[in-house]
C-alpha cells in the first residue's frame, strides 16, 4: 500500500507529493493502538496471574483439611506462567511504542518487524491455548464428571472456584487482546512489503 499520491505542481513541471501528512497521522494511530493494546494486555495478564496465584480456599472433610490451590491443577499452572510471560512481554513492548512514540519514528527495519510479529503469534497462540485448558478444567471442576468418577470440586470448594473463574474472564480478556495485537503486528509488518511495492511503480 502506497500513502503517497502524485500530482502535477501549478507550474506544470514539477511533480509533487500529497498524502505524507495523512501517513504520519495514520502511523501515529497504528502506533497508539499498539500501546494501548499492549497495556491492556499486561495490566489484565498481571491481573489474572495474581488471582488465580493467590487462590486456595481450606475445607474440612470427615476431620481432614484439604486445601485446594491452582498448583494442583496443571491447566492453571499453565494459565498463571502464560499470563505472566505475557505481561512481562508485553510491558518490554510497551515501552519500545512509547521510545518510538516519543523519538516520532515509524517501523522500517523489516528484521525487527518479523520479530515482533513472531513474539506476537507465539504469545498470542500461548495465551489461548492456555486459557482453553483451563476452561476445559474449570468446566470439569463446576460440572464433575461421572464416567471418570470425578466429583464437582466446586460445591466443595465455591470461594476457590469464584476466584478461579474471575482469573480466566479476564484471561479471555487479554487473549482477544493479544489476538488483535497479532493481527495488527502483521499489517505492521506487511505494509512494508506493500510500501516497497508502491514505491516501485511511481
Amino acid at each position: 500500500m502506497s500513502y503517497i499520491s502524485v500530482g502535477v505542481s501549478p507550474t506544470g513541471n514539477v511533480s509533487a507529493y500529497h498524502g505524507s501528512s495523512l501517513k504520519v497521522v495514520f502511523d501515529r494511530r497504528v502506533r497508539i493502538a499498539e500501546l494501548v493494546l499492549r497495556c491492556v494486555i499486561c495490566g489484565f495478564g498481571v491481573l489474572a496471574a495474581i488471582l488465580i496465584g493467590s487462590d486456595s480456599q481450606v475445607k474440612e472433610i470427615l476431620t481432614v483439611k484439604n486445601k485446594a490451590k491452582f498448583t494442583e491443577m496443571k491447566a492453571l499452572v499453565f494459565l498463571v506462567i502464560a499470563n505472566g510471560l505475557a505481561a512481562a512481554y508485553s510491558m518490554v513492548q510497551g515501552m519500545r511504542c512509547v521510545v518510538s512514540m516519543v523519538r516520532g519514528k515509524v517501523l522500517f527495519n523489516k528484521p525487527l518487524a518479523w520479530a515482533i510479529f513472531s513474539g506476537d503469534q507465539l504469545m498470542a497462540y500461548m495465551t489461548v491455548a492456555s486459557a482453553a485448558a483451563a476452561i476445559q478444567s474449570a468446566v470439569v471442576a463446576e460440572f464433575g464428571e461421572s464416567e471418570m468418577g470425578w466429583m464437582k470440586l466446586c460445591d466443595i470448594y465455591g470461594k476457590f472456584c469464584n476466584q478461579i473463574g474471575e482469573g480466566i474472564a479476564v484471561t479471555l480478556i487479554a487473549s482477544l487482546s493479544m489476538v488483535a495485537l497479532s493481527g495488527l503486528s502483521a499489517f505492521s509488518l506487511f505494509r512494508l512489503y506493500g510500501g516497497n511495492r508502491g514505491k516501485s511503480n511511481l
